[in-house]
């Protein structure tokens, strides 16, 4: 079992910038691969980036790429996402996730295996 706590988000206007953090818990955090996704109202979850159990991989959803910036630090049990030049599309809730084994459904949510509550983003025009 793995906890895992979002925080930063919150209301921000197009082309500004927030950092979103995630806070794990319980069993061994550098054990998992990582990743984010977000959700917007009256949509799927969709993936938005992940990351490799040691950091040494990553991969970005093509509407975050060059905007984005996933990261962990192992010994703070604790995955960040950047995001820049943030535009109103980029509204949804975004959701932390852990998977054993970040393999070829990385990008879906089959793909992990624990997830958060969830943290707000608002993206003013």
């Amino acid at each position: 079992q793995v906890q895992l706590v979002e925080s930063g988000g919150g209301l921000v206007q197009a082309g500004g910038s927030l950092r979103l953090s995630c806070a794990a818990s319980g069993r061994t955090f550098s054990s998992f691969a990582m990743g984010w996704f977000r959700q917007a109202p009256g949509k799927e979850r969709e993936f938005v980036a992940a990351i490799s159990w040691s950091g040494g991989s990553t991969y970005y959803a093509d509407s975050v790429k060059g905007r984005g910036t996933i990261s962990r630090d192992n010994a703070k049990n604790t995955v960040l996402l950047q995001m820049n030049s943030l535009k109103p599309e980029d509204t949804a809730v975004y959701y932390c996730a852990a998977s054993y084994l970040l393999g070829s459904y990385y990008d879906t949510t089959r793909g992990y295996d624990y997830w958060g509550q969830g943290t707000q983003v608002t993206v003013s025009s």
